[in-house]
């Protein structure tokens, strides 16, 4: 089929890559100049399936709430009189309970370790070398800390993740860089678990995906989508196009472009920040990735440089940078590694994350014949991408996928 892709970060190049492999003819339409300029470009680069959990977690709200009366903080409101957001709030809260956790958690932990393994032969098959290292230290200020790791660590158990829970001694021996003088509790130390340069990694595959035959165009935007009969109609600019199939994978627009079709989708882009800076002392440097989970602020290592990714800011639009986000980030960085770089010429990113309420994205067909979608991934878009595109793909062609992906489509809001 001649199928359109809309949306050029590491979900719409993944999924364009698959469709390609699977014999169809695609087109992948994205409005910024290359690849990987919004959500893809700066996050911390996690592969970590046991990482991938719903932020709709039992008792949050309350945590949530103490969160916005701090300067430095993982989560900030921004309130508005916008009622997306709080309609967002509001289902986001309603998933806040143990069931609800237990099934969405179950959803995102089976697309995550799918995609690991499918990121894995794919970097395989096309020799991709993205600066990828292995190793993943979640740390834990407090004992409190730790204690509220338990569904954590219940999930690494319920799935077989190889773990090890480990005192300060071992942590600190498992990255010998860790500042000596930042209060240390414990560790979870994941082996397997890996990071990526996820901006690279989607223009090398790129590269693949059009020496399979897709083709790229750029700078140019897609206004709306419509249905005729047996094909699809695009408008893009002032023409129009058509094609056997779309898919929608065009990250926090992608709820404006389904809306017109009558496909309505809880999506909400939620603000995160980022900051890189080169290394001045490699020994006092990370050797793989960590997580700070007071902070929920990631340090990772890419070549020759470090990046702090995370935080939440709920009710802004804009790309705009805060400065007390960009001052906990560089504390963050400064309480684990002191030593490795100069942070004061850190160059700093933000951007916004299709989130959805209950966490698991949504992947395969829409009520409108051959319009499908592969969207609301959030924070753990690079860590599910490939194994997402693998199941859209398979839909599209009509192919068995490889997992069940009961729980990954609209029928979660459209019934």
């Amino acid at each position: 089929m001649q199928v359109v892709v809309i949306g050029g970060g590491v979900v719409g190049v993944s999924t364009a890559y698959f469709l390609a492999d699977a014999g169809h003819e695609v087109v992948l339409i994205e409005r910024r100049g290359n690849v990987a300029e919004q959500s893809s470009f700066g996050n911390a680069g996690i592969v970590a399936p046991a990482y991938a959990v719903p932020w709709a977690v039992p008792g949050i709200p309350r945590k949530f709430l103490s969160y916005l009366f701090k300067g430095e903080a993982p989560v900030q409101l921004k309130p508005r009189l916008e009622p997306a957001l709080w309609r967002w709030i509001g289902q986001w809260v309603a998933e806040c309970n143990q069931p609800r956790f237990h099934i969405n958690q179950q959803r995102m932990q089976r697309l995550a370790l799918y995609s690991r393994d499918v990121l894995h032969r794919l970097r395989e098959r096309e020799y991709l070398d993205y600066e990828q290292t292995s190793g993943f230290l979640q740390l834990f200020r407090t004992e409190r800390d730790l204690a509220l790791a338990q569904p954590l660590l219940q999930i690494a158990l319920d799935n077989g993740m190889p773990h090890n829970v480990v005192d300060a001694e071992a942590a600190r021996a498992i990255e010998p860089a860790l500042c000596a003088d930042t209060a240390l509790a414990g560790g979870l130390h994941f082996a397997d678990h890996e990071t990526g340069n996820c901006s690279l990694f989607t223009k090398q595959l790129k590269q693949a995906a059009q020496a399979k035959g897709v083709t790229f165009h750029f700078g140019a935007e897609v206004k709306a989508i419509s249905a005729r009969e047996r094909r699809v109609s695009l408008h893009v600019e002032d023409k129009e196009f058509a094609a056997d199939a779309v898919v929608v994978a065009a990250g926090v627009e992608s709820a404006q472009l389904l809306a017109p079709l009558g496909i309505q989708v809880p999506l909400y882009p939620v603000k995160g920040y980022s900051a890189t800076v080169g290394i001045k002392d490699y020994e006092q440097s990370p050797q793989a990735a960590i997580v700070d989970e007071a902070y929920k602020v990631a340090i990772t290592r890419m070549g020759n440089r470090i990046r702090i990714a995370g935080l939440a800011e709920f009710g802004s639009r804009t790309t705009d940078l805060r400065e007390a986000a960009l001052r906990t980030l560089i504390k963050v960085g400064e309480d684990w590694f002191p030593n490795a770089a100069n942070y004061g010429n850190a160059q700093f990113w933000c951007g916004t994350r299709p989130m959805l309420p209950d966490g698991p994205p949504l992947i395969g067909a829409t009520p409108v014949k051959n319009v499908y979608v592969n969207i609301g991934h959030g924070p753990t878009g690079w860590a599910m991408a490939a194994g997402s595109a693998k199941l859209l793909a398979d839909i599209v062609s009509g192919a068995a996928p490889e997992i069940d992906t009961e729980g990954l489509s609209l029928t979660r809001y459209i019934h």
